[in-house]
């Protein structure tokens, strides 16, 4: 058979993303710190985009830069989530459309927007000045401390280096973490250990044992410990407990987590009433020494809203937050004269097509946040208006349908966006809820179900609390919601509350 070549002619359909359906694609999923520091990052490297804090004239002209939409162009965001699809012809027509907007004469555009009246801002604001929080001075954390401590200490310098290395290996509980994780394919890479430490900084193995036993009796008592046993186990040491509580604590920690009392008296041949009594010493100890050491502080630790929701008279409001954004707009007196370079001109034309397509982006997912959160609003209105018992079943087809975009839009909008509530702030995933049946009313939202649960294990008996049976039986007897024992089991997991076994009052 010979080999040959030949010129075909065929049609096919092709998954097209124009760039500016993709960077749309890509604000609308940031959250506001990222959609931040993504503007920060497109300021240094964009010399003809401007903010408020480049000229003094910006905040005026950043509405006159503003890009607006034809009339009868559909919303961009309707369009986001839907892979455009385009044949062959139409790719060919989008790459001419492509060259003729490279080839667009930017000084009379430039011209002409100067020549243009400039429009009054009317976005809404809240411009309080920020809470005294955020200027409260930065807690220690807990590796401060402890470096703190590490420069009064009289290690030599292979200790010292020691010391580092354990230091920077505390997990945020502060317990000494030697994982390695996994490597690129998946397996399981082999476990650090003490003499590995000691190894790379020249420590002998029997020292660098000594200076974590040094390490752990910093304080808090107990950090760098390697498992809870070992960390109870010092803090019984320095605290003086006796040999029976420090054997309760070596041997039968497990025979403790179950209540097994009677089991730890039979083992070390005492008395029950002398087990109470080491346990109730021993649940005087920490078994998390970073518990009172935070990496972030809390303080300052501030979730700005990109929404606010409040109540104006009869009807719930919708205002988007602009406070702490940047009014961007195109710097036209430096585009214009870069424009007259010959040599600059086809770099400054790339630049101002890139901010154009930055700032209809950014203001492009502001309209959408705000399309999304209304219609929330709409369909929440009795949570708004009574709490979160209220709180009604909803998935993001019901959204997508009501706004007329696709599912993976509203996905896009709702993750890591918050709104600010007359009830406090949440995310707008939060509203989305599976639902859970109930005995002759409509469905409840699986969100409040979890607030029943916690409601009904904090009135309990702490001496006797309840099963997840029992609470199944209550759920239906006293608020007609149906539900498995297993499915109460998880909602009790995600809420971080024990079994019933675990959460009885022994003392």
């Amino acid at each position: 058979m010979g080999i040959e070549m030949k010129l075909q002619f065929k049609m096919q359909q092709q998954l097209v993303m124009t760039p500016q359906l993709q960077l749309a694609i890509k604000m609308l999923q940031l959250s506001r710190m990222e959609l931040v520091d993504e503007v920060r990052k497109e300021l240094d490297a964009n010399p003809v985009l401007g903010d408020e804090h480049t000229d003094p004239q910006a905040r005026a002209d950043a509405d006159r830069s503003m890009p607006t939409a034809a009339p009868n162009e559909p919303p961009p965001e309707e369009r986001i989530g839907v892979t455009e699809r385009l044949e062959p012809q139409t790719d060919m027509a989008g790459r001419e459309l492509e060259k003729q907007v490279k080839e667009v004469d930017w000084e009379q555009f430039l011209e002409n927007r100067q020549m243009a009246s400039p429009s009054s801002a009317t976005r809404s604001g809240f411009d309080e000045l920020p809470p005294i929080e955020q200027s409260l001075t930065k807690p220690n954390t807990l590796r401060d401390h402890l470096m703190w401590q590490l420069q009064m200490s009289d290690f030599v310098d292979n200790e010292r280096q020691f010391a580092l290395l354990v230091i920077g290996n505390l997990d945020e509980r502060g317990y000494l973490d030697l994982e390695c994780g996994t490597d690129a394919e998946g397996n399981k890479r082999p476990d650090l250990t003490i003499e590995d430490l000691a190894n790379e900084v020249g420590l002998d193995p029997e020292d660098a044992e000594i200076v974590l036993s040094m390490i752990q009796r910093f304080d808090p008592i107990g950090v760098g410990a390697r498992d809870l046993r070992e960390c109870l186990l010092v803090q019984a040491e320095v605290l003086g407990m006796d040999e029976m509580e420090k054997g309760i604590i070596k041997e039968h920690l497990h025979n403790v987590e179950r209540r097994n009392f009677p089991a730890i008296a039979k083992a070390l041949k005492i008395e029950l009433e002398e087990v109470y009594d080491a346990v109730q010493e021993i649940q005087k100890l920490e078994a998390v020494p970073a518990r009172n050491f935070v990496e972030v502080d809390e303080r300052s630790l501030a979730i700005t809203p990109d929404v606010y929701v409040f109540k104006d008279g009869d009807k719930w409001v919708v205002s988007d937050n602009d406070k702490g954004m940047q009014r961007l707009y195109i710097n036209e007196q430096l585009a214009q004269q870069m424009l007259k370079d010959p040599k600059a001109k086809g770099f400054i034309s790339e630049k101002l097509k890139s901010a154009q397509w930055l700032i209809r982006a950014i203001e492009q997912r502001r309209r959408t946040i705000l399309r999304v959160t209304d219609c929330i609003v709409e369909k929440q209105r009795e949570f708004f208006e009574k709490g979160v018992q209220y709180l009604k079943p909803m998935i993001l087809r019901d959204v997508a349908a009501a706004v007329g975009m696709h599912e993976s839009t509203i996905s896009r909008v709702t993750s890591n966006k918050y709104v600010h509530t007359p009830r406090g702030i949440f995310e707008l995933k939060y509203f989305f809820n599976s639902s859970i049946s109930r005995v002759s009313e409509e469905d409840i939202a699986s969100e409040s179900v979890k607030q029943a649960i916690r409601k009904l294990i904090t009135a309990e008996d702490k001496e006797n609390p309840l099963s997840d049976q029992a609470i199944v039986k209550l759920l239906e007897d006293q608020d007609g919601i149906k539900i498995a024992r297993r499915t109460v089991a998880k909602y009790r997991e995600m809420l971080g509350i024990l079994s019933s076994s675990k959460r009885k009052k022994m003392f």
